[in-house]
């Protein structure tokens, strides 16, 4: 439970550690590793999602949730999404077309007036096509304002870029959402994968799930996939896209890269 550094992050004064945020951030060491998907078809990569990781030179790799967490407390959270944004950008400029970026967006770039427009600058910038990017977002990202979001998430579609709500099925889900955003995919929890290959009520829902968004013309993504019997469950159910632990966990740069490149 506290594989990403909280355990050993206890000990450090809440002061200490948004400092040596700070500092991270100033000295740009918050790496970005890359979590392939796959599509369910064929196996094919057709992307990552990038994920933040900090190297603490004391306390060791502290995962996205405690980094967010000490962001939020810093005040920290607009230089932090931009310094992963920047990075995972960068790190995706040389794979070939058609593979794809998704970045996960919070509530505070939301709360930035000129979030959209910064974001696709740092894409052009980093020569990374907007039609190749996704950003995820989830209900929570939109409950300070839902129409300014709604207004961003309209400029970013209006130059390609796919957005995902992301964490879907986990909470209430608001029908709003999906009537009143420019969405392309829903991302599936990896709570209503883990069971549907022996509980026929997690099937159905999972089968009701796809049925909604193919009435919505919205693709699906599934998240933690780890056995070859959940892969062949959303195979017969239509999901689109997979990723998890049967075929790849979270990979640095280089490493994606030669994924993308299709080295062995």
């Amino acid at each position: 439970a506290w594989a990403d550094g909280r355990h050993r992050a206890r000990g450090r004064s809440v002061a200490r550690l948004e400092a040596d945020l700070i500092g991270a951030l100033h000295r740009q060491e918050i790496a970005v590793l890359y979590q392939p998907q796959f599509r369910v078809g064929d196996g094919m990569l057709a992307g990552a999602e990038a994920l933040a990781r900090w190297e603490h030179p004391g306390l060791g790799r502290i995962g996205a949730e405690t980094l967010f967490a000490v962001a939020e407390r810093a005040d920290q959270m607009a230089p932090l999404s931009h310094a992963i944004a920047s990075t995972a950008l960068a790190g995706a400029h040389a794979w070939p077309a058609p593979l794809r970026l998704s970045l996960n967006v919070t509530a505070e770039d939301f709360a930035l007036p000129d979030f959209a427009p910064a974001l696709l600058a740092r894409a052009d910038a980093a020569g990374f096509a907007p039609d190749r990017l996704t950003i995820e977002i989830t209900e929570q990202t939109l409950i300070a304002d839902f129409d300014a979001c709604a207004a961003a998430l309209r400029t970013l579609a209006a130059r390609g870029v796919a957005v995902a709500l992301d964490d879907f099925g986990t909470g209430f889900s608001n029908f709003r959402t999906l009537k009143a955003l420019p969405l392309d995919t829903l991302k599936l929890d990896r709570s209503l994968v883990r069971d549907v290959a022996h509980d026929d009520r997690d099937r159905a829902i999972l089968a009701a799930m796809v049925a909604m968004a193919r009435a919505l013309s919205l693709s699906v993504v599934a998240e933690g996939v780890e056995n070859d019997a959940q892969l062949a469950v959303l195979a017969q159910e239509g999901v689109d896209l997979f990723q998890g632990f049967l075929r790849a966990g979270p990979l640095d740069g280089a490493a994606m890269a030669r994924l993308a490149s299709g080295a062995p």
